[in-house]
């Protein structure tokens, strides 16, 4: 198990199973690690108006606004906590490009690999 202080900052607030999976995907880029970091940030940052169960797992296809009730704000402080805790950027008119918890998870995962996702 990781230690508190190889744990980045952001994900100290989350359980010890979100911050495992994060720790595997920097040791191994275990794809499904990172997509159950990013399903664990989704829930988290969900508004707490969301007529979605906190309980009930997220699915790929749960549309961000629609099925979540994301609204921009939600949106950008998501958005900043991926770049925080994957150093990455990522610009606004891309991820308002993105409508599903799926879609936002691959196009993380494919600009942790070093690629410019397509519009």
């Amino acid at each position: 198990m990781s230690t508190p202080s190889t744990i980045p900052q952001p994900l100290l607030r989350f359980p010890a199973e979100v911050r495992e999976a994060y720790q595997n995907f920097r040791s191994s880029r275990d794809e499904e690690a990172l997509k159950q970091v990013i399903f664990a940030a989704v829930l988290d940052f969900m508004p707490k108006n969301s007529a979605h169960p906190r309980a009930e797992p997220l699915r790929g296809g749960h549309r961000l606004i629609e099925d979540l009730g994301f609204d921009s704000l939600a949106v950008a402080e998501t958005v900043f906590f991926f770049e925080d805790l994957f150093q990455v950027t990522i610009k606004n008119e891309e991820i308002m490009a993105l409508r599903t918890v799926g879609e936002l998870g691959d196009f993380v995962a494919l600009r942790l690999r070093g690629k410019t996702p397509s519009s």
